[in-house]
């Protein structure tokens, strides 16, 4: 086994081993449960970090299933006028967005409420690409910008509004398109200055993110920033792909190890990962660390990009999950679907904070992996 201190859940190894390198990391009356699938330790988390009752988890949880498949479904009938999906406050209900009034009938028909909006999804994801062309020097003065379904408009923050203005100028980007605000947010990787974890890089520690395979070899995914100074880790593993800045993900190969489809919950106990399907903005996620163990929120934005030191990190997702160095790597997950590894974040559990995490779907492309599921 890679590590008995690494969780995994649903067929993917997630581990609580994040980053901390010592250098530059109905009819019956009777109470209903939440799912059979998930532990009590991860409903308990969702009650105390969402404010919810265990009935509120159960209702909200069986809400996100549906919506990420009505979102699947929507995603490709609407095509090219698909303007992003996101729920509200309560899971309640999904919005979906389109540029073509014509098509509101269709998401009706999905149980969805149609919002008819100016821009493409691919229209804003193209305003993202800008941005992430501009030049450095105005990148550094920045904070993060993502894509804002919410306001069908990109979002760009920093330290200052000028300094948010002058990254869209030099981007060359439509200005109507985007928003730009002060923020007090200090994105950071995640990583540890304490040794002493599920898995070692040289004098640095990580956490596993989901076990992988890629044809007969068995492996884990984790971040990116994790791999230092050197390609083996211990355990015996040893770093086949990585990529930090530009991306914040990496995959190491660990013969010999017995990769399996659960995440550790809080008080060790597994969930297992049952796939990888996107969740929706909007929706319940938690994310296991080393350092703080369970913690959850809700999904703020997809496609978000970061400005840490090192660089520029794109196509993160943004959350509300806290997090503190540590716990790099480590798995994010939204009931049983996969999400992505932790990447970095500002703010700590104890005042809260957000947190990004790179998503595990575009991890799995890049490197031909198959993620172990339940």
């Amino acid at each position: 086994m890679l590590s008995k201190r690494c969780a995994l859940v649903g067929g993917v190894i997630l581990a609580a081993c994040l980053a901390a390198p010592l250098s530059p990391a109905a009819a019956d009356p009777a109470p209903q449960s939440a799912s059979p699938s998930l532990p009590p330790s991860v409903v308990d988390a969702l009650e105390r970090d969402l404010g919810l009752s265990e009935q509120q988890v159960t209702t909200r949880l069986a809400n996100e299933e549906r919506a990420a498949a009505t979102q699947a479904t929507l995603t490709s009938q609407l095509g090219a006028s698909y303007g992003g999906a996101w729920l509200n406050d309560d899971a309640s209900k999904l919005l979906v967005a389109t540029t073509d009034p014509n098509a509101t009938a269709t998401i009706q028909a999905q149980g969805a409420e149609p919002v008819v909006v100016a821009r493409s999804l691919t229209q804003l994801d193209a305003i993202m690409q800008q941005l992430d062309r501009a030049p450095k020097r105005a990148q550094a003065g920045a904070a993060l910008w993502f894509v804002d379904v919410k306001t069908n408009s990109v979002s760009i923050q920093a330290p200052t509004v000028a300094a948010a203005e002058a990254l869209a100028k030099a981007a060359g980007v439509d200005r109507s398109a985007v928003s730009v605000a002060a923020t007090a947010e200090r994105p950071v990787p995640l990583i540890d200055i304490i040794g002493g974890a599920p898995f070692y890089i040289g004098s640095s520690r990580c956490s596993v993110g989901f076990s992988v395979t890629r044809g007969s070899t068995p492996g884990f995914v984790t971040a990116g920033h994790c791999r230092v100074a050197t390609n083996t880790t211990n355990p015996t593993g040893t770093f086949q792909g990585a990529s930090f800045p530009g991306n914040d993900y990496a995959w190491v190969a660990a013969p010999g190890n017995t990769p399996q489809p659960w995440v550790r919950g809080s008080g060790g106990a597994n969930v297992i990962v049952r796939g990888s399907t996107q969740a929706a903005v909007g929706a319940s996620i938690c994310r296991s660390g080393s350092t703080t163990g369970w913690r959850c929120g809700t999904i703020q934005q997809h496609n978000a990009t970061v400005r840490y030191s090192q660089g520029t990190v794109t196509g993160l997702t943004r959350t509300s999950a806290c997090a503190e160095p540590g716990d790099s790597g480590g798995s994010f997950i939204s009931g049983s679907q996969a999400q992505g590894v932790t990447s970095g974040g500002s703010g700590n559990c104890s005042v809260g904070g957000t947190t990004y995490h790179q998503p595990v779907n575009e991890i799995l492309s890049v490197y031909g992996l198959t993620l172990r599921t339940g």
